[in-house]
């Protein structure tokens, strides 16, 4: 996966907002305000970091290398994944849209709905 094509998964869903909080080579991206994913998408090797439900993260960790503990982030809650080419694209993408829905799932119903999303839509 490259740094464009991580960058445009992350703007795909409704109300995803690419922000520069902490320094300009740092892309944060977020839904209503809320972090969903961090990457430093000029780093060599790219790397993104993602919300992740805790049995889930513990999971990954133990399947894929390329996964470790949220760098700088609670470790329960988010992974950060080498993308290095050793998980799968289509794997990866989905790690980033369960991030989205999480945090999405987090928001108040009035924020769900201008963002037209349900949970139905999780499990789908």
């Amino acid at each position: 996966m490259t740094p464009r094509e991580l960058k445009a998964a992350c703007l795909a869903f409704a109300g995803a907002r690419e922000e520069f909080p902490f320094d300009e080579a740092n892309s944060v991206f977020k839904v209503a305000g809320k972090i969903f994913a961090i990457s430093r998408l000029g780093g060599s090797p790219l790397r993104v970091s993602l919300k992740c439900e805790p049995e889930l993260a513990i999971q990954l960790r133990a399947t894929y290398p390329a996964v470790t503990p949220g760098y700088h982030l609670n470790k329960r809650h988010w992974n950060t994944v080498v993308l290095d080419g050793s998980m799968p694209d289509p794997l990866v993408l989905d790690l980033v849209e369960d991030s989205y829905d999480l945090v999405v799932a987090g928001l108040p119903k009035r924020e769900q709905e201008k963002l037209r999303w349900s949970a139905l839509s999780r499990e789908q």
